[in-house]
């Protein structure tokens, strides 16, 4: 028994002294992955982006009103999300950080992608896009003769095709719906139909409609404030075509016309002051152009 606990009492000696090492043994640094951020500008400050390729043309954005318009090789509005993506650059990081004047080593003398992005005409920040690293799938760029290693998604958003870069709602974010004409629409031409908002609520021209405030609200909300073509092409009105039309009236008193250029598969309807053409799907297109009247059978 005695041996016994002679045998327990070493035991305990032992792991107190190892507990006792490893507390008063000095402590290593535990090494972490550094991280580099490839600059330190805000999106904000930047009014004007230009989107440069060996082979095609430049595209090429200007902030407006605080909104980002499409300014080569089209004149539009653009998809706001669509120019935040490729702005965010500046908010990259990278595992490799490479101080280097010896550019071609990363395929960056010859960059498949050269972005600009503008302060003011003079103060521009630009970005060189090159070669992919084989092992990671991360792409090198270059930016005032330092090199990182970033995701592909950045040269992805850069050089995403023109007509998805154009905004995708019939209406611009500062147009502010007042009211419809819909009177020259084949489905409304005999009523005549015009929706208005008077004095913050609805009424529409048709003398037995009984439209629900809370519905046309929804409707406008849902159908017209946010709601997004599944694609846009542009447009060139025909003169010599005659469409079915129809008006958008705007707080300020302007008008805004859209041609019904077709009603099936899709809806398409063309806006003449923006040069564009939006597809709808049919169903949803058919919401849009047929406001809840709650009208007799």
């Amino acid at each position: 028994m005695k041996k016994r606990w002679i045998l327990n009492l070493i035991l305990l000696s032992v792991v107190a002294s190892l507990v006792a090492f490893l507390y008063m043994r000095p402590k290593t640094e535990v090494a972490q992955a550094s991280t580099y951020e490839v600059s330190h500008y805000k999106l904000a400050e930047f009014n004007a982006i230009s989107v440069e390729f060996p082979t095609k043309a430049a595209v090429t954005f200007e902030k407006t009103d605080g909104l980002w318009r499409l300014t080569a090789p089209h004149k539009t509005r653009a998809d706001q999300a669509s120019v935040q993506r490729i702005l965010a650059i500046v908010a990259a990081n990278s595992a490799e950080k490479i101080t280097t004047e010896d550019l071609g080593k990363f395929g960056l003398n010859n960059p498949s992608i050269k972005l600009k992005l503008f302060r003011d005409q003079n103060n521009a920040e630009v970005f060189l896009f090159g070669t992919y690293n084989p092992v990671t799938g991360e792409q090198y760029i270059a930016h005032r003769n330092t090199v990182y290693l970033v995701s592909s998604t950045y040269a992805e958003a850069a050089s995403t095709q023109v007509i998805e870069l154009i905004d995708k709602a019939p209406l611009k974010p500062t147009e502010k719906v007042a009211g419809f004409n819909f009177s020259r629409l084949e489905q409304w031409e005999d009523a005549k139909l015009n929706v208005d908002l008077v004095d913050g609520k609805w009424k529409a021209s048709i003398a037995n409609a009984k439209p629900l405030q809370n519905e046309l609200n929804e409707w406008l909300d849902y159908n017209w404030v946010h709601n997004l073509a599944k694609s846009v092409e542009l447009y060139t009105p025909d003169r010599k075509v005659t469409y079915p039309s129809f008006e958008v009236k705007l707080a300020d008193g302007q008008k805004i016309h859209f041609d019904k250029i077709q009603e099936s598969p899709d809806l398409i309807l063309g806006r003449p002051d923006e040069g564009l053409k939006y597809y709808f799907p049919q169903d949803v297109g058919f919401v849009m152009v047929n406001p809840p009247l709650n009208l007799p059978n």
